[in-house]
């Protein structure tokens, strides 16, 4: 069917209310993409500013530990920190592959819904933005 054969058969009013829906939908895409672009950049930049703020109270914490060794009030065995420090890291790292929730099944019923890919790479640029801006 052609555009003209096609326009000839549909009233001023079929065509108007075609159009409107075409823009609501356009509508709550965009909004769709938005919001999640916005809670984005909210995401990465809290998440900057708790990492800036663990790294300070970690390092005062190490720099106290060392400040006290200096002055010979503690005796810290460095090697067996580093080594607890090593597993500790590892088990954590165990631990975050075998989350339940997170089964490669899930993965792709997100990927089979309308926003979930859009919003997901929209997500992640906002939290780039926010993160490098934070």
């Amino acid at each position: 069917m052609s555009l003209l054969h096609l326009s000839s058969t549909v009233s001023k009013s079929q065509v108007w209310v075609i159009a409107v829906l075409a823009t609501e939908n356009w509508t709550s895409i965009m909004t769709t993409l938005g919001a999640g672009f916005f809670v984005g950049i909210l995401i990465g930049y809290a998440l900057k500013k708790v990492v800036k703020l663990l790294a300070i109270v970690t390092g005062l914490f190490f720099a106290g530990l060392s400040y006290l060794q200096y002055q010979q009030i503690i005796d810290i065995r460095w090697v067996k920190l580093q080594s607890v420090s090593q597993n500790a890291a590892s088990a954590l790292a165990n631990a975050t592959t075998q989350i339940p929730g997170f089964s490669s099944g899930h993965t792709a019923a997100l990927a089979m819904t309308n926003f979930g890919i859009p919003l997901t790479g929209i997500m992640a640029m906002g939290f780039a933005v926010g993160f490098i801006k934070g």
